[in-house]
């Protein structure tokens, strides 16, 4: 794997924080307070270093402005994919406008040019009244599958997952502690082969269990229900049992249940919770807006 030079290494302590948790599209409303409406975004944070963002979903609105309030000069962003729930945010996102403050943004693609290619089909003035001439000190880097690449105190790898238009899958790992974001995967294997199965791993299962494996934390789709997921394969979205699963084979300690759909209420959320809370092989957790989980390195 080529390696891509961001930034230098060294070793910390990080936080892990949720900014949003939905998948798909924002819902707000009574029935979602409890764990959020926002899409999805989520930061690794070691201390004394930039922060390390997953997606510019809706939930990263506050935290750019609250990134400007602590008088940030650097941040690193990573996108999984460029569909409009995981980017929806990113001309509302205020650091991209603080000449003080160096952006850089990944993004799935072959090179730089065909990254900033990808936003500006967004920010062209007609999907959205920016340009990109709008942003200020912005630097684009392209993403491509299975590359390692250094981010301050962050080294990352990335995988192709399963997803229409294509999706990447991190692996963060600092001070000892590792961190995987996983969204917008179906299942690496065909219905009724590969672990679920009871069979062996199929190949693309085998490479992501490599990816995740021994993982402090595992952020991962689980966007339907097992039973709904059979008529919604090629969704590219996954279910809770197989997070678990995939997580406890590739000895993950804890895994999050992330993307949730915009249908699921916090009553239903709460079921969910509540059906995995005893579990410790991996433990599970049900990903809600202001949740932090400390890694100690």
């Amino acid at each position: 794997m080529g390696r891509l030079a961001f930034g230098i290494t060294c070793r910390s302590s990080v936080v892990v924080s949720f900014w949003g948790v939905r998948g798909s599209f924002p819902t707000a409303g009574s029935s979602t307070v409890r764990y959020g409406g926002h899409t999805s975004c989520v930061t690794v944070r070691a201390d004394g270093h930039p922060p390390l963002v997953f997606d510019m979903g809706t939930g990263a609105r506050g935290l750019g402005k609250l990134l400007l309030e602590q008088g940030e000069k650097e941040v690193f962003v990573l996108l999984s994919h460029t569909h409009m729930d995981h980017l929806y945010a990113l001309p509302f996102f205020a650091p991209v406008f603080d000449a003080g403050c160096r952006v850089h943004i990944g993004v799935p693609a072959a090179s730089a040019e065909d990254a900033f290619e990808r936003i500006s089909n967004y920010l062209n003035g007609v999907f959205h009244p920016l340009r990109m001439d709008d942003l200020a000190g912005v630097q684009f880097h392209g993403l491509p599958a299975g590359a390692s690449f250094d981010v301050g105190p962050y080294s990352v790898q990335t995988l192709r997952l399963v997803h229409p238009g294509g999706v990447l899958g991190f692996r963060a790992s600092f001070g000892g502690r590792s961190v995987c974001y996983v969204t917008d995967t179906g299942p690496l294997a065909p219905l009724g082969e590969g672990i679920m199965a009871g069979d062996e791993p199929t190949s693309m299962e085998a490479d992501f269990l490599e990816l995740i494996g021994g993982a402090d934390l595992l952020v991962m789709d689980a966007t339907f229900e097992a039973e709904e997921y059979a008529s919604k394969v090629s969704w590219g979205h996954s279910y809770p049992e197989y997070a678990v699963e995939v997580a406890r084979l590739a000895g993950v300690h804890k895994v999050a249940l992330f993307h949730h759909s915009p249908d699921a209420t916090d009553d239903m959320l709460d079921a969910v919770s509540a059906k995995w809370s005893s579990f410790t092989e991996p433990e599970v957790i049900v990903a809600k807006e202001g949740l932090s989980v400390s890694l100690e390195g």
